[in-house]
């Protein structure tokens, strides 16, 4: 699996039109899901940093429901005070002990922490032969992990046979992932991770949709 240190080089490699990617997407589409999936999984998996920052604040949106959820997150990062966010990554996702919101499936479905959706994720990381390698040291139900996955399996970096994206989105992204994209963007004490709640729930509403008219 992607680091998010590799991660931030595709986003660069995306905005500026080089190549960067193991294997050509589909079509645009599937380029904006997965760059969309590989934004979501950096901000979760990491503080950004001033470059990301920037990246965010050179896009651009359209009249769409996803598209105002995107102009609202570059505005967010135009402004952005880099310690600011920081802090509120702090507090959202580490906090002293515990953060306000934990990116984990497990919690989310069960309460707890290294439980059996864990278990389920590890089985299916094995059978698509998928491994989780580079600068993360939470367990692979941490959500920015499950959307690097989801990443590389819209995208075509990983060999899997075809429809293997929308079981895994189903399996293990759309029981919960909504829920937490919920409580990231009702925080009261952040601004640019409300945008980036908002933004995450939006994304995961569409594919949602569109994985249920394609069953």
């Amino acid at each position: 699996m992607r680091s998010v240190e590799l991660l931030r080089e595709d986003e660069a490699n995306l905005a500026s039109g080089a190549p960067g990617m193991t294997q050509p997407v589909a079509d645009d589409v599937d380029l904006l899901r997965a760059h969309l999936y590989d934004v979501l999984a950096a901000l979760i998996g990491r503080a950004p940093s001033d470059d990301i920052l920037s990246l965010l604040a050179a896009s651009a949106g359209d009249g769409s429901p996803l598209g105002k959820a995107c102009s609202s997150l570059a505005g967010e990062a135009a402004g952005a005070d880099l310690a600011k966010v920081g802090r509120e990554y702090f507090d959202l996702f580490v906090g002293v002990g515990r953060g306000e919101v934990v990116p984990h499936a497990s919690y989310y479905l069960t309460g707890f922490l290294n439980e059996r959706p864990l278990a389920r994720i590890r089985q299916d990381l094995a059978r698509l032969g998928i491994e989780a390698t580079g600068g993360m040291s939470e367990p692979e139900d941490h959500v920015a992990m499950l959307l690097e996955t989801m990443a590389g399996l819209v995208s075509g970096r990983f060999e899997t046979d075809l429809g293997e994206d929308r079981i895994f989105f189903e399996r293990h992204l759309k029981p919960w992932v909504g829920r937490l994209f919920d409580d990231v963007a009702a925080n009261p004490r952040s601004s640019f991770y409300r945008a980036a709640g908002d933004l995450g729930r939006t994304f995961i509403d569409i594919e949602a949709q569109a994985y249920a008219l394609d069953a």
